[in-house]
């Protein structure tokens, strides 16, 4: 999320924190890098000018709050500054109290996809999404919406007759025991005199509780004309940014979203349906700045259902090779090893090698197969493994010896560390344990 800028970011701080002084003339050094920073991610100029200023104002002309140096005030300052650029934290739990939830935004801001994350997002939070087609200008809108409800397990109405105003009415009277109904709107290539007519339209018949506009994080400053425009038409009263992963422009998205007041309540952080992640930008910005993102990290552990009483086991040092397998498949539910060292405090901010993690994460995809290839008795009894049955594992899961014999060494070291935590570490164990037993390795 946010590569350019989250490293860009990282690296200042570091070397704010790590440098051998800092006064006056080192300040300015890193105002002038800061303000380079953010127009690289598309920020817009008058916003950056502000945060500058503000900044220079806070740590050079006010007096240094007492109990802190300079240097401290400065990275606070400059945290406080980019939480209130980025945008106002929205109330909690806020979308889960709404009944009818209408979203609108231009063609290609991946809308569509979007109310599919947030169908499973409320369904995981015991909610009943039901979702509605309105879009008949495109003609694979309606399917790929009654798709992505298929794969969810949530009920899509499409019109017969291919009419929104109709399937608005239907609908309304066919989902009067879901909790919520999403409707999705039509897109077009730019907001012109008919879109914007039906749009009003729909919004005056459903009369919705949450109008939500998405918005793709590569429009980067422009993203705050096209809030303006949709808000002064219907409304909206919350901004999802779309496709934040791997673009430059993100930033500038979420500070132009945040410039017209409209919350941005919830980043797209990928492709995949369960990459939808509430927008804290308290949160946001401290993983960006390598300080961790710990709340973040143990919502998704929660959310992937993690057995808490796993954690007992690897605490006593007494799990199994099949607990280790659900461990590593339990990693995979909360995210990729890139994502979670971002979350960790401090790991964020290290200068680990380009490609580590993603080697680590296809070595442990090779040791779930090799798990997959041992017998009932192997995976609870590791011990049983000599040479002749390593041969035929590393046969049958299509790997080298050298690779069976580095799992079951990989193992044994996650099985000391844990027993070693358990006996001696308080804090790390309710840590542990909050994470439902589940490490990053």
């Amino acid at each position: 999320m946010l590569d350019n800028l989250g490293k860009n970011l990282g690296e200042l701080i570091r070397n704010l924190i790590t440098g051998t002084s800092v006064d006056k003339e080192a300040v300015e050094g890193v105002l002038q890098d800061l303000r380079k920073i953010l127009l690289q991610s598309d920020v817009d100029i008058d916003l950056i000018d502000k945060l500058v200023a503000d900044i220079r104002k806070k740590c050079l002309q006010e007096k240094t709050p007492a109990g802190l140096t300079l240097r401290e005030h400065v990275l606070k300052t400059i945290y406080d500054e980019l939480v209130s650029l980025l945008g106002e934290k929205p109330a909690e739990g806020d979308i889960l109290t709404r009944k009818r939830i209408m979203f609108v935004g231009l063609f290609g801001s991946g809308k569509t996809t979007t109310i599919a994350k947030l169908a499973r997002y409320l369904k995981k939070r015991g909610k009943t999404p039901a979702l509605v087609a309105l879009d008949y200008h495109r003609p694979a809108a309606p399917q790929q919406l009654q798709q992505l409800g298929e794969q969810l397990g949530v009920p899509v109405h499409v019109s017969e007759q291919k009419d929104p105003y109709a399937a608005v009415r239907e609908a309304t009277e066919k989902f009067t025991k879901n909790d919520v109904i999403i409707f999705d709107t039509a897109g077009r290539n730019a907001l012109d005199a008919d879109l914007a007519a039906e749009l009003k339209k729909l919004g005056d018949m459903i009369k919705p509780d949450e109008v939500i506009l998405a918005i793709p994080a590569d429009l980067g400053k422009i993203a705050r004309r096209q809030a303006d425009e949709f808000n002064k038409l219907v409304g909206i009263t919350g901004v999802i940014v779309t496709k934040m992963d791997g673009t430059a422009k993100a930033g500038g998205a979420l500070a132009a979203a945040a410039a017209t007041g409209a919350k941005v309540k919830f980043i797209g952080t990928g492709e995949k349906l369960d990459e939808l992640d509430q927008y804290d930008p308290t949160r946001f910005v401290s993983r960006m700045l390598g300080l961790g993102d710990m709340q973040t990290l143990l919502d998704k552990a929660k959310e992937a259902e993690l057995r808490p009483e796993l954690a007992e086991k690897m605490l006593e040092g007494k799990f199994t090779l099949d607990d280790f397998f659900e461990q590593i498949e339990s990693v995979g539910k909360i995210g990729s090893l890139d994502k979670i060292a971002g979350m960790l405090p401090g790991l964020g901010a290290l200068k680990l090698p380009q490609d580590a993690l993603a080697k680590q994460e296809q070595q442990l995809k090779k040791y779930k197969t090799i798990i997959q290839s041992l017998t009932k008795e192997e995976r609870t009894t590791p011990s049983l493994l000599n040479s002749v049955r390593v041969k035929r594992v590393a046969k049958g899961a299509g790997v080298a010896e050298s690779d069976v014999r580095e799992m079951l060494k990989q193992y044994e070291q996650i099985k000391k560390l844990t027993r070693m935590l358990g006996r001696g570490n308080k804090d790390m164990m309710k840590m542990i344990k909050q994470l439902g037993g589940k490490m990053p390795f």
